[in-house]
């Protein structure tokens, strides 16, 4: 066993697929164990024990604060060279602590386990993070620069496809012993017992996976102090200019995405069945985008489809208030779909660039400190976000704007008719909040460079044409596809419109569409 824990010199190239097929099968089943001890499930467990916003806001930022403990990680793995040791001997004391959540719940009082919860989850939260600094090294090194994005979006592909399918068994179990075994033993705090047991089951297999996987020796390993190897990257400009905007991205992000689910049970008033199974559709969105993504971000670059993919999920954000005028109304929940596809085809995109441009330019022997800064700035940011979001939610809550529409007519009896087209209080401020940030940080990310990086006007008109060529095989409606082909020429009618800038473009970088069979 402990020699499959010592780095190799050199990967024969069976030993590599064989490792790459194992990076698959143990994504699995971490997504599995984090699916079930995040999101909904951590959120619906906390609100049962009578959490509020603001405590809620401090349960999503343990997680993210805790990605500040990447920076000193950075030394540990230096110094040790052992990142595979390093990964598996935190990976399997942080997924220990899922194991003493259930028990907390089994034995202790609703307010003792809230408190036992957030000690628990600062433990799991910093040793995973540790490990992840020493994952996201070791993966620098392992995988080739030019398979980067393939392994990595098989990698999403499977694990969304298995956590939607996890998250909604188990949503539906929590709602079905509430609804069929009532307070029979235990309630429905005895369901997420029972679930979190086999998140920390899933999470031993997938630690057990790591043992097989080869770790290639580190190159250019450095005896600098830690303070050095992570202020080098902010030397960097251009790893600078990506800082600055994951720094607003996670800020944007993080205040709404934490709570979409406190939205959900508490205004929608929706059951956890609901929450989960949109959630479950964002994933199944994402499981279907993944490779469509993946595509054209090896086609163009990573920055490219960002400036896609980020405003889809950024616009998400602004939809919400509108599921409420100030109560539910006709168009909530094809609002609250349209949110959750919105969500999946953004996410998808966002999920897999951003970290693949982060690898790629970071330089290789040195990947842990780029990416330790990276995960620094975003865990300050991210930390800040939900708390500064629950407090504001909380503080808000009774400070109301509403906009009506409203007609009257004065000729014989006086009538009125009212129309309500905004209602914001509580949460629906973040939400409008989280949006306006968001947009400023994907105009940051202009100012990355990457290498091969495309105007994202093509990416668009690619993206499109993809999604036709989808809806081509699974829609045998003429109208549908006559509909979708409109949708996908719209940008080249645009661009007839400046067609002298057009002809000075050289050919290779136009984008053709196929539209032949309409």
């Amino acid at each position: 066993m402990f020699v499959l824990l010592a780095p190799s010199a050199e990967i024969p190239d069976r030993m590599l697929r064989q490792g790459l097929r194992l990076l698959v099968y143990e994504v699995v089943f971490a997504q599995i164990m984090g699916i079930l001890t995040t999101g909904g499930f951590l959120i619906g467990f906390a609100v049962l024990l009578g959490a509020g916003n603001t405590m809620v806001g401090v349960i999503s930022a343990l997680g993210p604060l805790a990605m500040t403990l990447q920076a000193p990680a950075v030394f540990l793995v230096e110094r040790t060279q052992r990142r595979k040791l390093v990964l598996i001997l935190a990976l399997f004391v942080s997924r220990s602590m899922w194991f003493l959540i259930p028990l907390a719940a089994l034995l202790l009082p609703s307010r003792q386990v809230l408190i036992s919860l957030l000690l628990m989850l600062t433990v799991h939260y910093g040793l995973i993070n540790v490990a992840t600094c020493a994952f996201n090294s070791w993966m620098r090194d392992l995988i080739p620069e030019q398979e980067i994005n393939r392994v990595f979006t098989r990698r999403l592909t499977w694990a969304t496809a298995a956590g939607a399918v996890i998250s909604v068994v188990a949503a539906f179990g929590i709602d079905a012993w509430g609804h069929w075994l009532g307070n029979w033993g235990g309630g429905t705090r005895s369901a997420y017992i029972i679930i979190f047991f086999t998140a920390s089951c899933a999470g031993v297999v997938s630690t057990l996976l790591f043992f097989w996987i080869p770790e290639p020796k580190m190159k250019n390993g450095s005896q600098e102090s830690v303070f050095l190897a992570l202020l080098r990257p902010f030397r960097d400009s251009n790893f600078r200019q990506l800082l600055i905007f994951l720094g607003w991205w996670q800020f944007a992000v993080n205040m709404a995405a934490p709570f979409f689910a406190v939205y959900m049970i508490r205004r929608l008033e929706l059951s956890m069945a609901w929450v989960i199974g949109a959630a479950t559709l964002s994933q199944l969105v994402n499981v279907v985008f993944y490779p469509l993504w993946g595509r054209l971000a090896d086609r163009f670059s990573n920055k490219s489809v960002l400036l896609v993919s980020a405003p889809l999920f950024v616009f998400s954000f602004l939809m919400w208030p509108f599921t409420t005028l100030p109560e539910k109304h006709i168009l909530t929940i094809p609002l609250l779909l349209c949110i959750h596809v919105m969500a999946g085809i953004g996410t998808a995109g966002v999920n897999l660039c951003v970290n693949n441009l982060s690898l790629k330019l970071a330089p290789a022997g040195r990947g842990g400190s780029y990416l330790a800064d990276a995960a620094l700035i975003s865990g300050i940011v991210a930390t800040l976000a939900p708390l500064i979001a629950g407090i504001s939610a909380d503080l808000l809550e009774n400070r109301v704007v509403s906009l009506v529409l409203r007609y009257s007519s004065d000729v014989g009896t006086a009538s009125m008719f009212e129309l309500p087209a905004l209602d914001l209080r509580g949460l629906d401020y973040v939400f409008v909040a989280a949006f306006l940030l968001g947009l400023y940080a994907i105009h940051r990310l202009l100012s990355v460079r990457e290498q091969g990086e495309t105007d994202e006007r093509f990416v668009r008109t690619a993206a499109m044409g993809e999604i036709l060529q989808m809806a081509r095989q699974v829609s045998t409606v003429a109208g549908v596809r006559h509909m979708l082909a409109f949708a996908t020429l719209l940008p080249l009618f645009r661009r007839t419109r400046h067609s002298d800038a057009n002809l000075d473009q050289p050919a290779a970088d136009r984008v053709p569409i196929q539209t032949e069979d309409f």
